[in-house]
Formats: structure tokens, C-alpha cells, sequence
């Protein structure tokens, strides 16, 4: 079950215009190749984890994009239901990245986070124009969703070790394509600099 509402309100504005985009990590892991992607998922979920902490502690919002895999009646809150509900793995990796009831959502038809969904229009409510990308997989969704958002002027970041694919290989292969042909920072989760919230703000 999601986390009761904390009491804190969702920023309206985002801290240092920097939005955490967390992708396809909640999930059933009932399609091809789900196998090999789930582990490594699995493995970069803590430090998802511990860069979303870091991001809510200094008004940074987080948004999941999450596919919907073609059920277009299903919604965000049945997703974690059913994935916290299926295999023990798939399981582990939704509670330990738990959307609270602060964060936002956006579920998308296809690979970009931005065909079909709201997100543009969410980050422009938040003012945001930096985004952190991390989630699965790295060489699919992760890097058309990187594409759209510098078609879009966007500023965007892909921490090295919050992103995977379904092979070490794959994943070094589109993170050098994101570093030398996009100019894409690939900086590790711990080293990224966020700008506190200001206090009364």
C-alpha cells in the first residue's frame, strides 16, 4: 500500500529547476527479456533510492514514468497494487523505490516519457528545466526520453549508476553514446549537486 500522506506538500516550484525522473522501476517484469533487465534493476534500485531521498529532502520533485503497457483503463496506484503483489524481485524493487504521496506520475504508451503524457506540461508547472533521468532500460526508454528532452531544451543528467539495461555491455554502450554524441553529463548519483530549498519558500 502507498505511504499515508505525510503532511508535507508537494513543491510548486522545483528546487534549483531539477525534477528526479524515475523510469519503468515499478513494474510487473512480465514482458521479454524481463529476466535479464529485472536483477540489474534490482541493483541500481537503492541508489535510486538514496538519490530520491537526497532530492525530497531539498524540494527537488520526483516523477515516475511508468509504461502502461497497453491498458488504457489501468492507472498509477493499480501498477504498484499489482507489482507489489507479484514475484518477490519485482516486489523488492517497488518498496524500495515506494512512490509517496508527494510524487507525481505520468504513464506513458510508449518509450518517451513525453509521447502521450503530461510530463512537458507537468515540469513546466514546476518551473523545471533540468532533468535527473534514472530506471530501466538505459538503452530504450531511457535515452529516447533523454533525446525528447533536449528536443525540448531541456538540461539533463543520466547518473552512470541509476540507469541499466538488460546487459553491462548494453548499458556501457549507450552511456558512451549519451556522453560523446549527446554531450550528456553521466555523473554519479552522489556527485550531483542539488540547490537546497530556501527556507519560507
Amino acid at each position: 500500500m502507498p505511504p499515508k500522506p505525510s503532511g508535507v506538500l508537494a513543491p510548486e516550484r522545483a528546487a534549483g529547476h531539477t525534477a528526479l525522473l524515475i523510469i519503468d522501476m515499478i513494474n510487473c517484469w512480465d514482458f521479454p527479456d524481463a529476466d535479464k533487465l529485472l536483477p540489474r534493476a534490482a541493483a541500481i534500485a537503492p541508489r535510486i533510492a538514496a538519490l530520491k531521498a537526497r532530492c525530497r529532502k531539498a524540494g527537488v520533485p520526483v516523477i515516475y514514468a511508468n509504461d502502461n503497457r497497453g491498458r488504457w483503463r489501468s492507472d498509477f496506484p493499480a501498477l504498484v497494487e499489482e507489482s507489489l503483489a507479484n514475484n518477490s524481485a519485482g516486489a523488492g524493487v517497488t518498496r524500495t523505490l515506494q512512490p509517496g504521496p508527494d510524487d507525481y506520475f505520468v504513464l506513458k504508451p510508449k518509450q518517451s516519457a513525453f509521447f502521450g503524457t503530461p510530463l512537458e506540461l507537468l515540469l513546466r508547472h514546476l518551473d523545471a528545466r533540468r532533468l535527473i533521468l534514472t530506471g530501466v532500460a538505459s538503452d530504450q526508454c531511457v535515452l529516447v526520453t533523454a533525446t525528447e528532452a533536449g528536443m525540448r531544451d531541456l538540461a539533463v543528467v543520466v547518473p552512470r549508476d541509476c540507469v541499466a539495461s538488460q546487459s553491462a555491455s548494453r548499458n556501457d554502450i549507450v552511456l558512451r553514446q549519451l556522453e560523446e554524441f549527446q554531450k550528456l553529463p553521466t555523473t554519479p548519483s552522489s556527485r550531483i549537486r542539488l540547490v537546497p530549498r530556501r527556507r519560507g519558500a
